[in-house]
């Protein structure tokens, strides 16, 4: 079984489908939907994008070899940088405010 065929199968099971539920919602049949599970068939761009959509991925999505486990802790980092930007922009505009608070002060005697 090759990659693609491995990442088809995991998402088919996330969803809880059957080989039979996915080959129906393709419009083909049993054993073909197999073939490309299991990697026999090449899969043409344009069942890739019918298999990307079915599973709410962008082909690029569908397509990426990465470990869902490593895009997780990376989405992880992802948030808590972000958090940690927020704050920092919250400091950034109450610094900017004493600023002109002082401008102010200086300017008015």
């Amino acid at each position: 079984m090759n990659a693609l065929g491995k990442k088809i199968r995991l998402l088919r099971h996330q969803k809880g489908w059957s080989q039979e539920d996915v080959a129906k919602r393709l419009d083909i049949s049993i054993p073909a939907f197999s073939k490309i599970e299991t990697g026999i068939t090449d899969v043409n761009l344009s069942r890739l994008n019918q298999i990307s959509k079915l599973f709410g991925l962008s082909l690029v999505q569908l397509l990426s070899t990465s470990d869902p486990e490593e895009d997780k802790q990376i989405q992880n980092e992802v948030n808590e940088l972000q958090k940690r930007l927020q704050s920092r922009e919250v400091e950034v505009i109450d610094l900017q405010k004493k600023v002109i608070d002082l401008y102010e002060q200086l300017h008015k005697k």
